[in-house]
């Protein structure tokens, strides 16, 4: 309904319950108030709007002002401009038909626009009577006095007083899964991105800004070396002009640090990220705090760059210890304990220092990121700003991954393809050998191995990792029974592994297999049985691999079936013999990648006798060597070339 126009008040008793109730309640009895009417400040001495006025737009102060004394219990008109409404004051008119002051922001429709001075206007006369407040005594000093003391509060200071980085005074806030790190608009009980329960959780962003829009990219600035207006593209022969591919690399010395060298491919690369996964107890933080004292015995010279480690999970007394443990007391290494990215870099920055390490990228986290230390989020963030850092002061960094149940590094897929290298560290806690395998390798081959052994005092090198999976038997032994060698590859080393079978006749049991794929051990007893014409039947087969090695190449084959053979005729195979195929359905013979390779090894290490597949003996005669070939076709030669009685 419209507001109608101004009318004088019907009496003072009315007037007078009116401003009783639009008074501030008592404390002792609060009045409940209706938030959607806004509230104004009421002065001792309300103003209103007369309608008697003569004068058809009054003007404030002038004709057609009434001022309410409580007092007196009367209107009376307002004698002088100090007693009209300023603009930033509630104007009150009389609404005859609602019975009660109606408060509005602006004039009246009756009143003309033109009567209430602008803003500019009103400040100018401010200071026009600051002016004069400094002349005309105290007079003037009273009236500014009283004027500032009826200037009412603005909202809006208090709102800025309150105002959060977000827009409009309003919180930047979303819901962020502390399990994959994925961002939601709102709550949700469930992750609708990884589906994890009870994970999803508010964020508020922090006080500093773009902090969180700016992300890691702060945490390098200060180890930028070069503008970026200075980079440019730069021809291939620009780039390699000048430098010594040769000693580009940092080498690493000793039998330990020729077998890193290996998998990395010849050194470390300067500015490179590289990743270390591998087992609980398996040795990951053990390899990485040799290799730091490895990396400083290359370099003895007193002015040096030093090596940082930067441990998460262990005190600085506690890595002491295990350097102590190992005989490590390299005065260039140098222990730190957080985990604070931009904390760790601005301590690590007045050492300059040689190459970093990280243990591990779980325990550290980034401040202007959501989620705790060991998330995704947190895991892809740190991970990402490290890379930086290492292209930008060409520094590398070593990271220690968790792995999961599965064998996974933990966190994002994503971390694999960020790092340069990838590392895989394995090995079985009841055996003392550690397998080091380059998984990914942007600066190297991926098919190298390091073969390492825990001792007491660290890890050392093994000289000759092709029979470290060997045992001695006498020639005349009745284990050799069932017992055959198999040559494999892994990566680019060659080992000589042992595969037993034993064959139980009459068992209501069925066999066991040990390291050797069952489907693939079900494929070669059956061919046996069909193409060899072995009567396995009623035999329970049951087949181990010694150490615990895993068999999955197909060159193990042969001696697969040569040792079910040796167990069900009961023939023993001479120790000096190995063996290399695969067999095929139909009970062929097949080859298999660098069978010249595998055969020198096996010639290495003592044998005089070798079974290949015949198709390999074109490619083995030209080498001459000190070993004597037995090439066969088919099961059927094979069985009749070893298990012939010696006449």
């Amino acid at each position: 309904m419209p507001v109608p126009s101004a009318a004088m008040l019907r009496s003072p008793s009315s007037l007078r319950s009116l401003i009783r109730l639009l008074r501030p309640p008592s404390p002792r009895l609060p009045l409940p108030l209706n938030p959607r009417l806004p509230r104004y400040p009421l002065s001792v001495c309300p103003r209103f709007l007369s309608s008697s006025s003569s004068s058809p737009s009054p003007t404030p102060g002038g004709a057609g002002w009434a001022t309410y004394d409580p007092l007196t219990d009367s209107l009376s008109a307002s004698a002088s401009d100090s007693e009209a409404p300023a603009e930033s004051d509630a104007w009150g008119v009389f609404d005859p038909v609602w019975g009660r002051i109606v408060m509005q922001d602006s004039l009246p429709p009756s009143s003309s626009p033109t009567a209430v001075p602008p803003p500019a206007a009103a400040a100018h006369g401010e200071e026009e009577e600051g002016a004069g407040e400094s002349e005309g005594g105290e007079k003037g000093k009273g009236q500014a006095s009283a004027r500032v003391a009826r200037a009412p509060t603005k909202w809006s200071t208090v709102a800025a007083a309150r105002k959060s980085p977000g827009k409009g005074g309003k919180e930047r806030s979303s819901y962020v899964c502390s399990n994959c790190g994925e961002a939601h608009s709102q709550w949700w009980g469930t992750c609708r991105h990884c589906n994890a329960m009870g994970t999803v959780v508010k964020y508020v962003a922090g006080t500093d800004g773009d902090a969180s829009a700016e992300g890691s990219h702060h945490i390098v600035r200060s180890w930028i070396p070069q503008k970026s207006k200075e980079m440019v593209p730069q021809s291939l022969q620009e780039v390699n002009k000048g430098i010594n591919q040769a000693a580009w690399r940092i080498p690493l010395s000793g039998t330990f640090g020729m077998e890193i060298s290996r998998v990395l491919g010849g050194g470390i690369v300067p500015g490179s990220l590289i990743l270390v996964g591998g087992d609980p107890g398996v040795g990951k933080s053990s390899l990485i705090l040799q290799l730091a004292s490895n990396m400083l015995e290359s370099f003895k010279a007193d002015g040096s760059s030093p090596v940082v480690y930067v441990s998460g999970e262990e005190s600085i007394e506690q890595i002491g210890n295990r350097a102590h443990r190992m005989s490590i007391t390299s005065s260039k290494l140098y222990l730190y304990s957080g985990t604070d990215i931009e904390d760790i870099l601005d301590k690590i920055q007045p050492l300059s220092p040689r190459a970093l390490i990280i243990d591990s990228i779980q325990t550290v986290y980034v401040k202007s990121f959501a989620g705790s230390a060991g998330n995704l989020s947190q895991v892809k963030e740190c991970t990402s700003a490290l890379l930086r850092f290492a292209k930008l002061t060409n520094i590398p960094v070593f990271l220690i991954g968790h792995v999961t149940k599965s064998g996974d590094i933990a966190g994002p897929r994503l971390l694999e393809h960020i790092v340069d290298v990838v590392l895989y560290m394995e090995g079985e806690r009841c055996s003392s050998h550690r397998l080091l395998r380059s998984v990914k390798n942007r600066f190297g081959s991926t098919d190298e191995l390091g073969v390492f052994e825990m001792a007491e005092f660290g890890l050392q090198a093994v000289l000759n990792p092709s029979q470290m999976f060997l045992t001695e038997h006498d020639s005349d032994s009745e284990i050799l029974a069932g017992l055959a060698v198999a040559v494999i590859l892994d990566g680019s080393r060659t080992f000589a592994i042992e595969v037993q079978a034993l064959c139980v006749s009459g068992s209501h049991r069925s066999g066991q297999v040990v390291g050797i794929p069952t489907k693939r051990a079900d494929v070669i007893i059956s061919v046996l049985m069909k193409q060899a014409g072995l009567k396995l039947q009623d035999n329970a087969v049951f087949l181990n691999v010694v150490s615990g090695f895993e068999l999955t190449e197909t060159a193990g084959d042969l001696a697969i079936a040569a040792s079910i053979c040796s167990s069900f005729l009961e023939f023993p195979i001479p120790n000096d013999v190995a063996f290399i195929g695969e067999i095929g359905l139909g009970g062929e013979l097949r080859t298999v990648p660098r069978m010249d390779k595998r055969v020198i090894t096996v010639a290495k290490l003592g044998y005089k006798k070798c079974v290949v597949p015949k198709t390999a003996e074109k490619l083995l005669k030209p080498l001459n060597l000190d070993i004597e070939i037995l090439p066969c076709s088919n099961l059927k030669q094979f069985i009749n070339a070893i298990f012939r009685p010696q006449g």
